[in-house]
């Protein structure tokens, strides 16, 4: 277990439990508390890493589930969803509302076809603790595991699970935690998936500049005036669409040079 700069007496009630605890002095954040409970868990020689949120969300119980596809040696890594059956009916709407959101940036960003990005409770393969940034500080760093997951093609499978709302202890509103991910996520995206980013809307735009040129050049021949309004319009969507195009061109070429780099 790892103490993220409790104020209360968390890290000794848990060692009184048995617990094998390990303290930052200071709230270093979620990122951060993972990056030193995986690397206590490799030194202790475990074989298998489970996450899980400390708020009683979810149940231990399920954890045997949640790491057979790993001793089966089916996955690397297991991810525990509410919604692979689709028939979670605890979930406050407003809460799967954003969830689909999530869920599609982040199924975006990572190439993979996740049901619930947003989990905690998961199982990892101690191999691959290295594969991971560690780099964000709140929640979003569930989506940003799952980047690297697929950056890195680890094999992935969900397993259904349980989770309680009656126990929620976040001091952090769903809206701010929804924005602060989905922020992370389309930053992530903008470096490295820049044609979706960039180059595909930037085709868009440059393909409705070009229709209504075209629109425009049929006009004329039959005489008709040009507006200045519609005309503007149009070489902006031109100029604009032509930017990011080369904007996502030329950052994909960067980040294929980066990436380069990091696996040498």
């Amino acid at each position: 277990m790892v103490d993220d700069g409790s104020s209360d007496r968390t890290a000794a009630i848990a060692r009184n439990a048995g617990a094998h605890v390990v303290v930052h002095e200071a709230n270093k954040g979620k990122g951060a508390a993972l990056k030193t409970g995986f690397k206590a868990a490799a030194d202790l020689g475990a074989d298998i890493i489970v996450t899980m949120d400390s708020d009683g969300q979810h149940n231990p119980a399920d954890i045997p589930r949640l790491i057979a596809p790993i001793i089966d040696g089916y996955a690397e890594m297991v991810n525990g969803s509410r919604y692979l059956s689709h028939n979670d009916k605890n979930t406050p709407v407003y809460r799967r509302v954003g969830q689909t959101i999530l869920d599609t940036a982040t199924n975006m960003n990572s190439g993979l076809k996740i049901t619930d990005s947003q989990s905690g409770f998961r199982a990892f393969a101690a191999s691959t603790k290295d594969i991971f940034r560690f780099n964000a500080q709140g929640m979003a760093i569930e989506s940003e595991m799952l980047a690297d997951a697929g950056r890195f093609g680890l094999k992935i499978k969900e397993v259904e699970i349980g989770v309680r709302y009656d126990v929620d202890c976040s001091t952090i509103s769903p809206v701010k935690h929804g924005l602060g991910v989905l922020v992370m996520v389309l930053k992530d995206v903008e470096f490295k998936r820049p044609l979706y980013f960039f180059t595909a809307p930037g085709i868009v735009l440059d393909a409705g500049g070009l229709i209504m040129g075209v629109m425009f050049l049929h006009n004329f021949t039959l005489g008709t005036g040009l507006y200045f309004g519609p005309t503007v319009l149009m070489v902006l969507l031109i100029i604009v669409g032509t930017f990011m195009t080369l904007t996502g061109i030329l950052l994909h070429s960067v980040s294929a040079v980066a990436r380069k780099t990091d696996v040498v």
